[in-house]
């Protein structure tokens, strides 16, 4: 089974900001830098160290912007990683998997932050690379969105993954 990490794969985070200040806040990416994912026809595995986030930039309408400082992004790791995860250990094991010409859709379950969770993810094959995305929503996993400034600034409850693996 071909096993995948950060040496020859991505996965990165999406959040979108919301409240009343958000137009001095930031949407970020952010990029998962210790994750193994095996996969296969049959079968797909993958866990993830949710304390191995970076900060790759800040967005504005979906595009990168210069906008946070190396400060700004390492306080940003820290926020994360103080208030966000109860447990760093994400974990995916596959319940099916259909493969077609265009990709493969694959069912299974997802452990975060202590809760598992049934998701359902459609990989896409765009050149020699499979790309999944899936939506999550941190209150089903535990996890309260950030907020600051009595909530007039936060992190909107939904965020994206996008995992990209070579094709096998």
């Amino acid at each position: 089974m071909p096993e995948f990490n950060a040496k020859n794969a991505q996965c990165h985070v999406f959040t979108e900001k919301e409240g009343l200040l958000s137009a001095v806040a930031h949407d970020l990416e952010l990029e998962v830098t210790d994750f193994t994912v095996t996969a296969d026809d049959s079968a797909v595995q993958a866990s993830f160290n949710g304390r191995s986030l970076k900060v790759v930039h800040a967005l504005k309408d979906g595009r990168p912007t210069s906008a946070l400082s190396e400060k700004d992004k390492a306080d940003i790791v820290s926020n994360i990683a103080k208030d966000v995860f109860k447990s760093p250990d994400i974990r995916f094991v596959s319940t099916s998997v259909t493969r077609d010409p265009s990709g493969a859709t694959v069912a299974g379950n997802l452990t975060l932050n202590g809760k598992t969770r049934a998701v359902r993810v459609v990989a896409r094959l765009q050149g020699d690379s499979y790309v999944a995305e899936v939506a999550l929503h941190q209150p089903d996993f535990g996890i309260k969105p950030y907020s600051a400034m009595l909530g007039t600034l936060k992190v909107k409850p939904g965020l994206k993954v996008r995992v990209t693996l070579p094709k096998w």
